[in-house]
């Protein structure tokens, strides 16, 4: 989204695809993390979620480095994807873009990741989501596939009305590829190396729009209403959360 890190945005379903979908040129047949999806996802979307886990080419499930955050602040932004991304294009802490379609979120990394994806269940202290992607680089063929990614966190109080996170990624990825899925298996973790990178990378960039907003809110809030095409009402609402307490 932005001449600057390449590192994952916040709020996206697509996330781990990003990192799942170029990491699956290679991967050992390691022993993947048990799909534990909640309880309360409806039985439709619970079936579709689980058959792609239990097919999963690549697998990640990884625990995060605690951070400060504002409990409001960062569901917001887990809760607005497409808002996120012009907050973290914005601050220059990605460079990835989300918009709405008639079909769901649509996410272009600018490195050759596209796809849609969907939020599959939102509860307190955990999201799901689902998607639709692929990959694509000259001189290679098209990776296509499906993901599942799960954020799972905990908020503990900390001083000045912030909360310490402590959040657990899980995504998988499904290939529609069976000979791809098979040749993934002949590099030992490298894929799996890849997809727990990307997953602590994800939280980081979580971390980093939270030390942003703490440490200039009313900058923040200027470099983001500075975009042109930032949604109004969610920057308003955005203002709102950042005002003194």
């Amino acid at each position: 989204m932005l001449a600057a890190p390449r590192h994952p945005p916040l709020g996206r379903g697509l996330a781990i695809v990003v990192a799942l979908l170029v990491a699956t040129l290679a991967r050992a047949d390691a022993e993947r993390p048990v799909p534990a999806l909640p309880s309360g996802i409806p039985a439709d979307e619970r079936a579709r979620l689980q058959e792609i886990a239990d097919r999963a080419a690549v697998a990640t499930q990884v625990e995060t480095e605690p951070f400060l955050a504002r409990p409001a602040v960062f569901e917001y932004l887990l809760d607005h994807p497409e808002f996120a991304t012009h907050v973290t294009r914005a601050l220059r802490f990605a460079r990835y873009r989300i918009w709405q379609t008639p079909q769901g979120l649509f996410l272009d990394d600018g490195w050759g990741v596209t796809g849609h994806f969907w939020l599959a269940y939102a509860a307190s202290g955990v999201r799901v989501m689902r998607a639709r992607g692929e990959y694509s680089q000259t001189f290679m063929p098209t990776i296509r596939g499906d993901a599942v990614t799960m954020i799972a966190y905990a908020l503990a109080p900390a001083e000045d009305g912030k909360s310490l996170v402590r959040a657990t990624v899980t995504g998988y990825v499904r290939l529609d590829s069976r000979m791809l899925a098979t040749v993934i298996k002949v590099a030992p973790g490298i894929a799996q190396r890849k997809a727990d990178l990307e997953a602590r990378r994800l939280v980081r960039v979580f971390a980093r729009v939270s030390r942003a907003v703490e440490d200039d809110p009313g900058g923040v809030l200027d470099k983001v209403g500075a975009r042109p095409d930032v949604p109004r009402r969610e920057l308003e609402e955005f203002a709102r959360l950042l005002r003194p307490r």
